[in-house]
């Protein structure tokens, strides 16, 4: 049996916690502020401290000189409710600290009080595919669930909006399947195209009609009858093409290319471009009226920078998947997987795919070990601005302010959110902006 010591101010956190830390058998003593701690601390011997980066009067690495002063030092777990301070206070507290990231299963807490997830092989996990395609659990992918689920539910065009790699197609497809319409999900590229089969493609056209056409074709419009038609790059169509595409839109019928009669068509357009809102109003690529037909209900897809919990459940089901195709078992190390989650991956989910392939082919496959390359970034990758890099001599309360600020220019200011990416209160996040003295921050 272990003596604990949980220091969390999430009275929720910590009263669930606390059942399963006594479930396992351990004592456990509770603290939610570093004075109540250091109480503690003064009276009890403890074999083990979990322990939370964030709390009410300062961060829970100022303990780390009071336990190394202990005649027996405790082993430490940091809690964190934001991944991206795992990779970050790495540099600050050492090794030998070990880190869990909210929410923590039961699992979890029973792993770094038996050490046994230093010693044992990862397991399998089951990784849910919501709409049975999409992978993540950060906030902002459940907000995109929630969006999803949403629009499907109305015959609503949807415009996507996102860099490129966010897989754009992916959540195209997934709106399809959420509206659960009986009609088939078409997908075609609008950039693949020249300016002269452009308008076959989208609209179809009839035997003879230009040189080549031994036949008639139906375009993607009429494919997608009673479903979903997905155009991509949308804003790399034609600018004097649009005008039909318009017409399409407003009036539901198309015109095959040659033909003389008009045919009806119903289908959802869901569109995609690597564009942003204020690019494509400046540089005029696409006409407005077309963009508010196809953007009745516009959505942005978060880059991977900006859901790094989410990478450990990516690179587990892209190796997964190599492994069934090719009859391999490859696992990942919790270390490798950090690595994958400390860089930004300027092609996002498709550069992570790629990477995560690459590295199960260069690895021995009578093993079970994953050789990562030498260098993750590709000859594409585009540098992304990123945070000051951690350096010696930064101060606790440095790293901790600039990993809020970075939360709440994330989220465009909103501190419910923040807190909620970051693991801790609401309260104890105005503590922490009022103890800045950035009154700017404070509402």
């Amino acid at each position: 049996m272990l003596t604990v010591l949980l220091v969390d101010d999430d009275a929720e956190f910590t009263e669930v916690a606390c059942t399963i830390i006594e479930f396992l058998g351990h004592e456990v003593l509770t603290a939610g502020t570093l004075k109540e701690a250091r109480d503690w601390l003064e009276k009890e011997t403890f074999d083990h401290v979990l322990l939370d980066f964030m709390l009410p009067d300062g961060s829970g690495a100022h303990l780390f000189n009071e336990l190394d002063a202990l005649p027996k030092r405790p082993r430490v777990t940091l809690i964190t409710g934001h991944p991206s301070v795992k990779s970050v206070i790495k540099g600050l507290c050492g090794p030998t600290v070990d880190y869990l990231v909210k929410p923590i299963q039961r699992e979890e807490i029973e792993a770094v009080l038996s050490q046994k997830n230093k010693q044992k092989a990862p397991k399998e996990e089951k990784i849910e595919k919501h709409f049975d395609l999409l992978i993540g659990e950060s906030p902002i992918m459940k907000e995109l669930y929630k969006l999803i689920s949403r629009v499907s539910k109305t015959s609503a065009n949807v415009m996507l909006l996102g860099e490129s790699g966010v897989g754009k197609e992916v959540v195209a497809a997934a709106i399809h399947r959420a509206s659960e319409s009986e009609g088939p999900y078409i997908a075609t590229n609008c950039g693949a195209f020249s300016k002269e089969l452009i308008g076959s493609e989208l609209f179809g056209h009839e035997k003879g009609a230009f040189t080549g056409a031994v036949g008639r074709k139906e375009g993607v419009f009429e494919q997608a009858e009673g479903g979903t038609l997905f155009l991509d790059e949308i804003t790399e169509m034609p600018i004097d093409m649009q005008p039909n595409l318009l017409r399409v839109l407003e009036n539901k019928v198309v015109l095959r290319v040659g033909g003389t009669k008009t045919i009806p068509v119903n289908c959802r357009v869901v569109s995609a471009t690597n564009r942003t809102m204020e690019e494509i109003a400046q540089s005029k690529v696409l006409r407005e009226d077309i963009y508010f037909r196809l953007a009745v209900f516009p959505i942005t897809i978060p880059p991977l920078r900006e859901r790094k919990e989410d990478i450990p459940l990516l690179a587990k089901t892209f190796i997964a998947e190599f492994n069934k195709d090719n009859g391999s078992n490859f696992r990942w190390e919790d270390a490798q997987l950090d690595t994958l989650q400390a860089y930004d991956w300027p092609g996002n989910v498709r550069e992570l795919r790629h990477f995560v392939h690459r590295a199960a082919i260069m690895s021995d496959p009578e093993k079970s070990e994953i050789e990562l390359p030498k260098t993750i970034e590709s000859p594409f990758a585009q540098k992304q601005s990123t945070t000051p890099a951690l350096q010696a001599g930064r101060t606790i309360e440095d790293v901790e302010k600039e990993l809020i600020y970075a939360t709440l220019e994330k989220v465009n200011g909103n501190k419910t959110t923040a807190a909620e990416m970051l693991g801790i209160s609401t309260k104890t996040l105005y503590n922490r902006l009022h103890a800045y003295g950035d009154l700017s921050k404070d509402e």
